[in-house]
């Protein structure tokens, strides 16, 4: 019996080792497996799948659940591959079994817990486990980079890329792309110089690293104020903590930035910031930025643009085009040319009132006279704090439309004096967050990317959502609230069909896939992060798990 058992691990081993470049880039078109976030490269959030559909998604129920063993919050998106599911959080590394949810193996995630303490949100993960060539990457909150084997959960390496002492943070997912490790950092609300860098997969040498605040003299540098205050720099901002996006035919990744920091324009001197609140394209095997777009200039409002860019072709007054695709927490859904960065649409998808529209000529928005007057001293309500909470929305090539929850809560901001202590917020602004008393916390909606118009929206009753969105070819959406439901809507008229409370809040982006010509949909659940736990508190219980579901066999 042990020979037996031995042998069947061993062809398993095998089996999982062999994954490759080609299984990243080819992801989408084998349903057995998702190996990229996103469901794929292009982050379209899309499947063919279409055994779950309208007629029968009634019929769905959860054939196993697992717990994470982990009370933090669960924000990440699971990985499958030839039968094994690997999930991260905090705190653990998981390998289960995709029939079955029964664990492979489970590896604690080892860190410094003085990081919690910088760490506001916790120990979180957004984004995959990351795996390539027998290897799961991952980081950890104290800003660590690993690779565990796939086999065993064993660690192979582990490097520090930045001292969370400083205010960086681990929390977001490396991803493989042409043979390189691309991996990002956190902190975008503490005293740190955004950075990407990529890394040798086998070993771990760091083979580049491109900062998104330019030193002096590189380019970029002149939207600092050097003269005024040198050292603004510094400790400029500029995150890339959410997941990228890739093409392979055009071997570029796109990479979203964080805020300026603080938020206090004063302490900047008023100046645009470069490469803050930016879209960059960058080559992943040196680190070379192409070209960049940058979308909130001066961003004095937490805007960021680290929502992630979706990838799709559109066609643009009768010509095809590449575009990118991208749900702006300023409130604008924009569509850019992913070749070099043009402004092709920009159309608000939320109440905005801190601009009246985006120049399609300079792609620079055209300010009220909101910033002018908190600067002078006022205490303005800014519409929206958030137009989507770092929630990955879909894009149907099939509809042409972008899916998408929005939230309905404006930000009543002050700017004031800030004091610079490392690893400490550097925000400068007194804020809160209401949604507005007898409106909707957000709405699930549907949007032709290219006029903004929406097609249909479903109000969202106590608060918006922080879960991702996915469109299937069997005419459904799924998503997540807040209260712990993972929901199914009608792709065409966003009505919900069907709904299974969870054990805890979904922050998380579901998958779906096959496996012995069955599809499931599987999701993880776990109140975490910052806004989910300001908005449903208590009133949702914390910890980890896991849920697959399929439809109810006859």
């Amino acid at each position: 019996m042990k020979k037996i058992l031995a042998a069947a691990l061993c062809s398993w081993c095998s089996i999982a080792s062999a994954q490759t470049a080609d299984d990243l880039v080819n992801s989408a078109k084998n349903t057995d497996n998702v190996t990229t976030f996103g469901m794929g490269y292009d982050l379209k959030m899309y499947s063919p799948l279409k055994q779950i559909n309208k007629s029968n998604v009634k019929k769905l129920v959860p054939v196993w659940s697992t717990s994470l063993s982990s009370d933090m919050g669960e924000l990440s998106q699971p990985t499958v591959y030839n039968g094994v599911m690997y999930v991260v959080n905090g705190n653990w590394t998981f390998a289960l079994d995709v029939e079955t949810g029964r664990q492979i193996w489970r590896t604690p995630v080892q860190y410094d817990r003085a990081a919690l303490r910088i760490a506001s949100a916790g120990a979180i993960m957004r984004g995959p486990a990351t795996i390539y060539n027998g290897k799961l990457f991952r980081q950890t909150v104290d800003a660590h980079v690993m690779a565990l084997d796939m086999k065993t959960g064993k660690q192979v390496w582990k490097e520090k890329f930045a001292d969370f002492k400083e205010g960086y943070k681990g929390v977001i997912a490396p991803m493989i792309v042409n043979g390189v490790l691309v991996s990002g950092m956190a902190g975008g609300d503490s005293t740190t110089r955004g950075f990407i860098e990529g890394y040798d997969p086998e070993t771990g040498k760091r083979l580049w690293r491109t900062y998104t605040i330019p030193e002096p003299g590189q380019p970029g540098s002149e939207t600092w104020p050097h003269k005024t205050l040198p050292d603004a720099w510094k400790t400029g901002g500029g995150a890339t903590w959410q997941a990228f996006s890739y093409d392979p035919q055009l071997d570029m990744i796109y990479v979203g930035t964080g805020n300026a920091q603080p938020y206090n324009p004063k302490y900047r001197d008023g100046s645009d910031a470069l490469f803050t609140a930016s879209t960059l394209a960058i080559r992943p095997k040196t680190g070379e930025m192409v070209w960049y777009y940058q979308s909130v200039p001066n961003d004095s409002f937490d805007f960021d643009a680290t929502a992630e860019h979706l990838i799709a072709d559109l066609r643009v007054n009768g010509e095809m085009r590449k575009v990118l695709i991208n749900a702006h927490k300023n409130g604008f859904l924009y569509v850019l040319d992913r070749t070099n960065g043009k402004v092709i649409a920009a159309n608000p998808y939320v109440k905005v009132n801190w601009a009246t529209h985006v120049d399609l000529k300079t792609g620079k928005p055209v300010l009220t006279d909101v910033l002018d007057r908190m600067v002078k001293g006022e205490e303005i309500n800014v519409f929206p704090s958030r137009g989507t909470n770092a929630t990955l929305i879909a894009f149907n090539p099939k509809t042409n439309l972008v899916y998408l929850n929005s939230w309905n809560l404006p930000r009543l901001m002050k700017f004031v004096d800030y004091k610079m202590e490392p690893g400490s917020l550097a925000t400068g602004i007194e804020s809160t967050m209401t949604v507005p008393k007898g409106e909707p916390g957000g709405y699930h909606m549907a949007i032709e990317p290219l006029t903004g118009k929406v097609v249909w929206k479903t109000p969202l009753a106590d608060t918006g959502s922080s879960a991702g969105m996915l469109a299937t070819d069997g005419g459904l959406l799924f998503t997540g609230k807040l209260t712990g439901e993972l929901i199914a809507l009608d792709q065409d008229t966003g009505k919900q069909l069907w709904q299974f409370k969870t054990g805890s809040s979904v922050n998380a982006p579901p998958i779906t896939f096959t496996h012995k010509g069955r599809q499931y949909v599987t999701v993880q659940s776990g109140r975490g992060g910052s806004v989910a736990s300001r908005f449903v508190t208590n009133s949702v219980p914390t910890g980890g798990s896991v849920t697959t579901f399929a439809v109810m066999a006859e």
